[in-house]
């Protein structure tokens, strides 16, 4: 009786099996919203579907993908049933194709050392026949001299051209062969590379009768992202500033993308958009406190710029590597090398590291120079099991794409309710190798007021700052941008798109064309006795010239010391019409500067103290 159970059970299965038809979905990837973190992948496929229960499957699809996040729009007279999603380690995604290609490169390279090597063959049997050849004939017959001219000049001639001939080819096999290291390193590096597995999608349907359908299937994928770059030009202080803004987008998804509409969102779709409670707060003896952990600070004061080394857990460079400040837009990409080079945003604290395959590591930046060593990944990409789960969320509303004609690389600005998207008005393509493709989003002319500032006291430089106001029409993220003055690169700098001001203040650098001096005038340092009060003297002449061919407004600063007890009494003795600070003893001047123009201002003060006493001045 077991086994007539059993028979009739397995013959159920296979009716069950074969009442299901399966078709395989071929899609193509139309449509990529890159998010700061992740991306939403949009394909689109149709299939002819038969009467009855079908089983539609997607293959080699990202193995990064959200399997939360799958939604399907379905187009035609069929109902979707169920959605699932499952890693198939038994299909690894190609990397055949690049395997190939740089192997068929390495033998046309071998090619061309082979046929070089024969030259070389030629030409040296070429020289054996040649010294076979040297005598001139046998000495009783005699030579004549105009023989000997003719068989030296033949000889001159011929054994140039054969050294000649050899060097050249040398040369040219010496480049070969640093063509095919080159060759050999990459292959060795796209070998070496971890196989992934692939992503697939069954999608059950059922249809009253045959038709042809049409789906929609979008994810969200990791492992890609963008973050905000610029490029600031300023030709003169007279004319508006060149702000162009670009996309600095990765893609290490294991799927290429060919050709699509490609969209940049400042959008996190990961962080929770729920409004934060406060929760009650209890009072109580500091012994009854439990505290929690302050947030951690930069430990390395005054670091700005800083650069390092990310390494595998071998020690090998990872080329690509994403790093970030945390909590800010402002990243960089790791060079072949696994160098990289971040300028810092104020406040920033720690670096956030990723790369494909490897778990993201935090790194406290504590000095000017950090290295660190990523520790591969311990998810199921290294299982065999494969995993199933049925995916709750479908939409089966579909709207048809409109064809874009080809055209350009601009960009449409799209402002929602609480994000911004910048959409390419033309298809684009980006290889899943992880390499960073800078790509311009938009390229604004602003009208900034030019104003230099100066610290002489610190530094003998003039700064020239843009003051952009109505800058938020830009929609700008915090990022660093490349400086560019007068056509001369003049370094980088953080773009504080997080300012709450109605003006976006921004550095240019040092402009050489101003130039400032500070000196002590000794005439006037002095000390003098007062009583039981010594009174000393100080006075600072600073010297200001424009070589400039406009004008120009600076604002400079200085200082005058601050009493912190009531003995001592600052008084100021010359000011030159600078503003001074009573709460800060900061003093600045407006000044306005014509063309070549020069001028001079001095700063003095007087200290009083107890002659008994000492202090220091400068």
């Amino acid at each position: 009786m077991k086994y007539l159970t059993l028979l009739a059970m397995l013959l159920l299965q296979q009716a069950f099996a074969q009442s299901v038809a399966e078709r395989e979905l071929k899609t193509t990837i139309s449509n990529v919203t890159v998010f700061l973190q992740g991306g939403l992948i949009s394909r689109t496929g149709s299939v002819d579907i038969p009467p009855g229960k079908s089983l539609l499957k997607m293959r080699a699809l990202s193995p990064f993908m959200d399997s939360k996040s799958i939604r399907v729009k379905a187009e035609g007279e069929f109902t979707v049933l169920s959605v699932n999603h499952q890693l198939n380690h038994l299909s690894q995604l190609k990397k055949d194709a690049r395997i190939d290609s740089l192997n068929k490169q390495l033998k046309a390279w071998e090619v061309e050392l082979l046929t070089r090597q024969s030259r070389l063959e030629v030409l040296a049997e070429k020289q054996s026949l040649l010294d076979k050849n040297k005598r001139l004939g046998r000495a009783e017959a005699g030579t004549s001299l105009d023989q000997i001219g003719q068989a030296v000049q033949f000889y001159d001639q011929a054994l140039t051209a054969i050294k000649s001939e050899e060097v050249r080819i040398k040369l040219e096999m010496e480049e070969i062969n640093e063509q095919k290291t080159r060759l050999k390193q990459e292959l060795a590096g796209v070998q070496g590379e971890k196989d992934l597995p692939s992503g697939e999608i069954e999608i059950r349907v059922d249809a009253a009768a045959a038709v042809r359908g049409t789906l929609t299937i979008s994810y969200m994928v990791g492992n890609a992202g963008w973050y905000p770059s610029y490029d600031v030009r300023v030709t003169s202080i007279e004319q508006p500033l060149q702000l162009t803004y670009k996309a600095e987008v990765y893609q290490h998804t294991g799927v290429d993308w060919e050709n699509v509409k490609l969209k940049f969102s400042n959008a996190t779709p990961n962080q929770s958009g729920l409004a934060p409670e406060l929760e009650t707060w209890y009072l109580n003896y500091t012994r009854n406190t439990r505290f929690k952990p302050a947030p951690q600070k930069p430990l390395a004061i005054g670091v700005q710029i800083v650069s390092g080394k990310v390494l595998d857990e071998n020690g090998d460079p990872l080329a690509g590597a994403a790093v970030m400040v945390e909590g800010t837009t402002v990243g960089t990409f790791a060079d072949e090398a696994g160098n990289f080079t971040l300028t810092l945003p104020n406040d920033a604290s720690q670096l956030l590291i990723s790369y494909v395959g490897y778990e993201t590591t935090e790194l406290p930046i504590t000095a000017e120079n950090l290295s660190t060593r990523l520790q591969p990944q311990e998810l199921n990409l290294s299982e065999v099991v494969t995993t199933r789960g049925l995916v709750a969320g479908l939409e089966l509303r579909a709207k048809r794409r409109r064809k874009q004609p080809a055209a350009d690389i601009t960009t449409t600005t799209i402002e929602n309710q609480t994000t911004v998207e910048f959409e390419l008005d033309a298809p684009y393509s980006i290889k899943s190798e992880g390499e960073k493709r800078s790509i311009n989003l938009r390229t604004y002319e602003v009208a900034a007021d030019y104003i230099y500032y100066a610290v002489p006291k610190l530094d003998k430089d003039a700064f020239l700052m843009a003051n952009i106001p109505q800058w938020e029409s830009y929609n700008l993220l915090q990022g660093e941008a490349n400086l560019y003055f007068e056509d001369a690169y003049v370094g980088r700098t953080i773009l504080d798109a997080g300012s709450l001001n109605d003006t976006l203040q921004l550095s240019l650098g040092r402009d050489k064309s101003i130039l400032i001096g500070r000196e002590k005038i000794t005439d006037f340092t002095r000390r003098k006795i007062m009583g039981n009060k010594l009174i000393e003297s100080r006075r600072f002449r600073m010297l200001i010239r424009n070589k400039k061919s406009q004008p120009i407004k600076l604002r400079l600063y200085d200082q005058l010391p601050l009493a912190v007890i009531n003995d001592i009494v600052v008084t100021p003795s010359a000011l030159s019409g600078g503003k001074m600070d009573e709460q800060s003893g900061e003093v600045f001047w407006e000044l306005e500067l014509a063309p070549q123009q020069q001028i001079e201002l001095l700063l003095g003060y007087e200290v009083k103290y107890p002659k008994s006493e000492r202090v220091i001045l400068e």
